[in-house]
């Protein structure tokens, strides 16, 4: 068999993570689509209630890496004082990364 074309899963990471902060009302949602379209990274981010983020993020390990590094931050105004991180099996589930409503 061939396997040239395969896709080698380790190069692939899937983590779902929540930021604390002031990180709602600061474009946080809207960045971190940009940052991950510009990374080739694929999943989905939307406000929780209780004043976090939550995103979960799908793509090769080394862009998640330099996505998370840009969260640790996030965008002008922001205040990030913690970053849950849920390492979790990569599924390949996505095939774009969106904005979630609140919940």
């Amino acid at each position: 068999m061939d396997y040239s074309g395969s896709v080698d899963i380790m190069q692939y990471s899937r983590l779902h993570i929540f930021v604390s902060g002031k990180v709602q009302g600061v474009y946080f949602r809207q960045n971190t689509s940009y940052k991950a379209q510009e990374l080739n990274i694929m999943g989905w981010v939307r406000n929780l209630r209780d004043g976090r983020v939550e995103s979960v993020l799908e793509g090769e390990r080394e862009n998640i890496n330099k996505l998370l590094d840009w969260c640790n931050d996030g965008p002008k105004n922001a205040i990030v004082t913690d970053i849950e991180i849920i390492n979790e099996p990569y599924r390949k589930e996505f095939s774009d990364f969106q904005i979630l409503t609140t919940v």
